[in-house]
């Protein structure tokens, strides 16, 4: 009997020896847990594969008020998503536009986007902080922000409605969500293959060249005719509109292509 519990009690010591040297020798490249201690946590700006996050829903860190420090109390960060609240009172001629801190040439954007009821708003690029220009779609081309049903600037045709570029080539198609919905907008500036278009909501709406000839001669046929400017740019920086509306933006990442 005695030589039993003996060799019993020897077991288990064989057993817990055995059970603590495999704890110490985890294989730390398998187990996450194990490894989260000496991961680095990822900057501000997160690399998703190749996409750049711009706006992660926490801060503002990647954007800047066009022409000015910081963004102002009129944006806010809500689940997620930043929203503009125009002022109730505000000088004349004050705006609260955004730019990207880092300038783009040839890139894939994506972003959603949700307008309020009557709402107007836009998403730039190519914008440039020039002393003389008081508004970034002086600079800027843009893709329409926009309730198409109430907002009267859709009624004056489809290159003022939601997904145009802004007067210039219009939606095949109103895929838009009502409002209050996100929308989806992807938006692709290519300098390279001078190709330019628009999906929206997984539909391919828009598409045009982003420089030369065919792309001075839209320009002329626009409200933008004569600028000095506008559409100028081939590098410029990302905007969003400050246009009197509650609009809200999230999901913001970009790709380039160069």
């Amino acid at each position: 009997m005695k030589k039993l519990i003996f060799s019993a009690l020897i077991a288990v010591m064989v057993i817990g020896c055995k059970d603590k040297t495999d704890k110490n020798n985890i294989d730390l490249d398998s187990d996450p847990l194990a490894n989260s201690e000496k991961t680095t946590p990822p900057p501000t700006a997160l690399i998703e594969g190749e996409w750049k996050v711009l706006f992660d829903g926490t801060n503002f860190d990647a954007w800047k008020r066009y022409k000015e420090d910081g963004v102002g109390e009129a944006w806010k960060i809500e689940d997620g998503a930043m929203v503009f609240y125009p002022p109730k009172e505000r000088e004349k001629g004050e705006k609260y536009n955004l730019v990207t801190k880092e300038e783009f040439t040839n890139f894939v954007l994506s972003i959603d986007w949700k307008i309020s009821e009557g709402g107007n708003s836009g998403i730039f690029w190519g914008v440039q902080e020039i002393e003389s220009l008081r508004e970034a779609y002086h600079s800027g081309p843009e893709i329409q922000v926009l309730d198409n049903e109430k907002h009267p600037d859709a009624k004056n045709g489809p290159v003022r409605q939601a997904g145009a570029l802004y007067d210039m080539v219009g939606p095949s198609e109103d895929v838009t969500k009502p409002v209050g919905e996100w929308n989806t907008c992807v938006i692709t500036v290519d300098h390279i293959t001078n190709k330019g278009n628009v999906l929206l909501n997984g539909t391919e709406i828009a598409s045009f060249p982003v420089h030369g000839e065919e792309w001075e001669a839209m320009i002329d046929k626009s409200k933008f005719k004569g600028s000095e400017h506008f559409g100028k740019y081939k590098t410029g920086k990302i905007g969003l509109q400050d246009h009197g509306d509650i609009v809200s933006y999230r999901n913001i990442k970009i790709k380039t292509l160069d």
